[in-house]
């Protein structure tokens, strides 16, 4: 890959699933554009725009974004409401889907209703299963307004809400009709939760693609500065490996998509323990691959070298690599954490481990004593 010249006009990534494939629209500035894609995405022409509703969901932290949004729709004879909740990982649940649910009701939403989710990935997540859930499914767009959410939960149709116990654990599948990527919407992000967004782009390149992930190294300073081509790119490969992923394993029945879930195991463990917002999802990523991929050294499948590669790419993006205070999680919560893994089958843990950059295997037979002596050097105790 290179970085190339400075492009302006909007790039697609098309997500191959039958009658259910969709467009990721990524651009500059287009926001105006959203009423325009969706009644492309939908089929409607002007005289049936008066007659159609849409919800724009969204948070505290992004609803001058989404007022955007709706103003591209009220202009062209929608009927709109926006539903916003307060920012934080602690509104993925099910008290806020209740809510939106009564404000659909209460707005006489019908199957022909579309759900727009302006945000991060806890509105994405959140709309989406209001979507999957309201009249058994309406349609649904993804526009996300950070990096983690561009690369990652924007894409591939998993949605959800968190359960006490444990992250996700209530969901869904409901693929949306479509993704609008603004990265001018990135420019507005505090640093860490664009740091936090990087260490998703950072595991595609480890999981499936060491070109890529050597144009990373090649350019952590532009990354660093969010130069708008490079970052473009990034999110556009980005898309492009996971679209890849989700069209051959759509609802992880072959094991291939699991591989998305690459550091996610020991990240999400990190994530409950350390009590949900405390460290962001990419925080934890950053971490769980670093574990991973000494658990893969343990395992006799991947050189130190590689692993160090890995250490040295998310260190120079600023990312840390370890938690802060590892003597405060125990170790024992942690493999109890574990076990609600949605890759836990019969008991048993599994991991996806590294043989080499650009490849990932999922294993379901890892010695667990392998687990607690990665997790023992990397400072916590029972």
């Amino acid at each position: 890959m290179s970085a190339g010249s400075e492009q302006n006009e909007s790039q697609n990534v098309h997500v191959r699933l039958g009658d259910r494939s969709y467009d990721i629209v990524i651009g500059n500035g287009i926001l105006p554009q959203v009423e325009e894609l969706v009644s492309s995405w939908l089929h409607l022409d002007s005289s049936t725009k008066g007659t159609r509703t849409v919800l724009i969901v969204t948070d505290s932290n992004v609803v001058d974004w989404a007022k955007r949004v709706q103003s591209s729709f009220d202009a062209s004879g929608w009927k709109s409401r926006v539903f916003e909740f307060a920012a934080g990982e602690s509104s993925k649940k099910i008290s806020t889907i209740v809510e939106a649910w009564d404000a659909l009701v209460d707005f006489q939403a019908d199957r022909r209703t579309v759900v727009i989710s302006v945000g991060g990935g806890v509105v994405g997540d959140a709309g989406g299963f209001i979507a999957a859930t309201y009249a058994r499914g309406i349609p649904f767009i993804q526009v996300p307004t950070t990096l983690l959410a561009t690369v990652d939960s924007a894409v591939g149709g998993k949605v959800g809400i968190n359960h006490p116990k444990a992250k996700n654990l209530i969901g869904a599948f409901h693929q949306p009709c479509g993704v609008v990527i603004d990265t001018e919407t990135l420019s507005t992000l505090p640093d860490r939760e664009y740091r936090s967004g990087l260490a998703e782009v950072v595991k595609y390149g480890v999981i499936l693609d060491e070109e890529f992930f050597s144009f990373l190294e090649q350019n952590i300073h532009s990354l660093n500065e969010r130069a708008s081509n490079v970052l473009r790119m990034a999110i556009a490969r980005s898309c492009e490996l996971k679209a890849k992923v989700v069209e051959e394993d759509e609802f992880e029945t072959t094991g291939l998509r699991a591989i998305l879930n690459y550091g996610h195991t020991f990240a999400h463990a990190f994530e409950a323990l350390a009590g949900y917002g405390e460290l962001l999802h990419g925080e934890a990523v950053s971490i769980g691959m670093v574990y991973a991929s000494r658990l893969a050294e343990k395992c006799g499948r991947i050189e130190q070298p590689e692993t160090e590669k890995q250490v040295h790419l998310l260190e120079s993006l600023h990312l840390p690599t370890n938690l802060s205070s590892p003597e405060s999680i125990s170790l024992t919560d942690v493999i109890d954490r574990m076990r609600l893994d949605k890759k836990t089958v019969g008991g048993r843990l599994r991991f996806i481990l590294p043989t080499r950059i650009g490849h990932v295997e999922l294993i379901d037979d890892v010695d667990e004593t392998l687990v607690i002596e990665t997790l023992r050097e990397g400072g916590l105790s029972e």
